[in-house]
């Protein structure tokens, strides 16, 4: 039976995965709403006025609900990338490809896809029949009706994650009355094309020849590592048997060589093989065979979540060096986290000075000119006070005190002065300060350079 179905793969090119049911495909469905709920639902939130999270890359500001970031935060967008980083290699460490399996983006839509495929195409055996057979109306139907749901998803996936860096509310009003054009036209079509084929046409290719945490996640692997994995002891020798027989007595194990493990695999493997770089976690194998056991009366756990030391007969030991290392890593880099977010400061301050190296004024003083950047980070109209630090003999002229509005950025002019008998070696650092008149703790401080004539 086995070189049947394989022979029947083999004559039509693809991979036609077998529907079931159990565990693993409960959970695997209840993170991939969670997914789609976020990643669709998150784009059409409102907060105080305007998109809960924007990228407006054309004003420079990222708005994640209450916070709002500028290229000068980006050291904490950073720090986030990498916590999540060091997140996934813990739960590599933990129980392998976990996150290929449940939560991987193109693991989730691929697996929306392949629904679709059954919706209109049929079961397994259905589609390998329609994909061999010749082409006819029904085919043509079919096809259409398949791919149009394809582009459907595609497209409602290229809008939404463009509506991530423009207004998604103009943007899909745009697109619904055809006036949408230019760059944001380009993307939206560009992801739609780019979701289409890698979850439509490409699926386990990606998985594997394209995805590098395929080729590097074995280098976190430790024998305590949790992977979907066969049990040869118990399942040795495999064959087909009847119901309420005992194996023992055929010199048969547990494996009833039914080829189901085979038949429901995303990325068509064998687990029985072993481990495998193509294998990403899902559990599929589990749950096909769980129901195999059931049917013939036999102990559940012939494929499972098992690591290479359960396998040989050994203990399983969940706290290994590695994996504490990585927990607090993630701790430590976490509270760090918090602490930047929360001590941030919420106005920023940057000085320029004016390329001419010094002037002298009306009154005879030297003076040097500065062009002061101020971006207001807080959500609220504030009156900021500027000064200089430490700066005895030293005269700050123009205005001193400003009006800037929510997330803007406003240029502030100053110039700063000595007196002209004074100013013999007077080249020195200076510090700018400015705070919030009613909110003294919300205040940022930059140096610059004063330059003055060098008398011999």
């Amino acid at each position: 039976m086995t070189d049947r179905i394989h022979a029947l793969q083999i004559a039509t090119p693809g991979i036609h995965t077998r529907s079931f049911t159990g565990l693993y495909r409960s959970l695997r469905i209840t993170f991939a709403g969670a997914l789609f709920a976020l990643f669709f639902g998150t784009a059409w939130l409102d907060w105080n006025g305007r998109q809960a999270v924007l990228w407006d890359l054309a004003n420079s500001k990222f708005h994640i609900f209450a916070a709002t970031f500028w290229p000068q935060d980006f050291i904490l967008l950073s720090a986030l990338l990498i916590i999540c980083a060091f997140g996934l290699f813990a739960i590599t460490v933990y129980a392998g490809r976990v996150w290929c399996g449940y939560s991987c983006p193109q693991s989730t839509w691929t697996w929306l896809f392949m629904w679709c495929e059954k919706v209109t195409e049929g079961d397994r055996n259905q589609r390998i029949k329609l994909a061999s057979g010749p082409w006819s109306l029904n085919k043509l139907a079919r096809r259409t009706l398949k791919h149009g749901l394809w582009l459907l998803i595609g497209l409602a996936t290229g809008l939404t994650f463009v509506g991530y860096f423009t207004p998604i509310r103009p943007l899909a009003q745009e697109l619904l009355s055809l006036q949408l054009g230019g760059v944001a036209l380009f993307w939206v079509l560009f992801f739609t094309a780019a979701t289409y084929i890698n979850a439509g046409l490409l699926r386990e290719a990606v998985c594997l020849h394209m995805c590098p945490y395929a080729r590097f996640q074995s280098v976190m692997f430790d024998q305590h590592t949790l992977a979907v994995a066969y049990d040869p002891r118990r399942g040795e020798a495999r064959g087909a048997r009847r119901k309420g027989s005992d194996p023992r007595a055929q010199g048969l194990g547990d494996c009833v060589d039914c080829s189901l493990c085979v038949q429901v695999c995303p990325t068509g493997i064998d687990i029985r093989d072993g481990l495998q770089m193509a294998c990403i976690g899902c559990a599929a194998c589990i749950d096909a065979c769980d129901n195999v056991m059931d049917k013939m009366g036999y102990a559940r756990g012939l494929i499972g979540y098992k690591s290479e030391h359960s396998l040989q007969g050994g203990a399983q030991h969940w706290l290994r060096p590695r994996l504490v290392g990585y927990a607090i890593a993630l701790l430590v880099m976490g509270v760090a986290l918090v602490l930047a977010l929360q001590l941030r400061p919420m106005v920023s301050l940057d000085v320029l000075k004016d390329r001419g190296l010094f002037r002298e004024n009306a009154q005879g003083q030297i003076e040097n000119i500065y062009l002061l950047k101020v971006i207001n980070k807080t959500n609220a109209t504030q009156r900021y006070r500027l000064r200089l630090l430490d700066a005895e003999g030293f005269a700050l002229q123009g205005d001193t005190e400003r009006v800037i509005a929510a997330g803007e950025m406003a240029e502030w002019p100053v110039s700063v002065a000595i007196l002209a008998e004074r100013a013999s070696n007077a080249s020195r650092e200076l510090a700018f300060e400015i705070q919030d008149r009613d909110q003294p703790a919300i205040h940022s401080v930059a140096r610059s350079r004063f330059v003055a004539p060098t008398q011999r």
